[in-house]
């Protein structure tokens, strides 16, 4: 089973997305703002396999930071960056770092939860491809005799 770490400062957006992704099946964990869920991606004895965190919690920049942290914990870690006040720059950036995708939390008539479980959905397919593709890779690295990093 896949498991998901939120990490967003407001309590009643992280509890909402936490339940929606609950329902539909993965193992949430919960972190109230940026230095809480740094920890626990630092902490935790296995990577999560996706990351969903909000953009600004501490400061402007906590989000790019959380992404950071979870990247270099585990490059194939994928995250989700959540806003209420998306910018165009904030975006790119933000996929320039590596996120797997940057949504806005008030899209008008649209079931933002809803999507979050669609986008998540299309984030751990790409994790699980991306370490196929690894496992692969070191199986004929080992079956041609070829020495691969670690």
């Amino acid at each position: 089973m896949a498991r998901i770490l939120i990490i967003d400062d407001e309590p009643e957006a992280r509890a909402a997305v936490a339940r929606r992704l609950r329902r539909a099946g993965y193992e949430v964990e919960e972190a109230a703002g940026e230095h809480e869920g740094v920890e626990r991606i630092r902490s935790n004895p296995a990577p999560f396999d996706l990351v969903i965190t909000d953009m600004v919690m501490e400061d402007p920049d906590s989000g790019i930071r959380t992404l950071e942290a979870a990247l270099a914990r585990d490059m194939f870690s994928e995250v989700i960056v959540l806003t209420a006040y998306g910018k165009i720059v904030q975006a790119v950036e933000c996929m320039r770092r590596g996120a797997f995708d940057y949504v806005e939390k008030n899209i008008p008539d649209v079931d933002v939860y809803e999507l979050l479980v669609l986008r998540a959905g299309a984030a751990l397919d790409r994790r699980l491809s991306s370490l196929q593709a690894l496992r692969r890779y070191q199986e004929i690295g080992q079956r041609e005799g070829i020495a691969l990093v670690e």
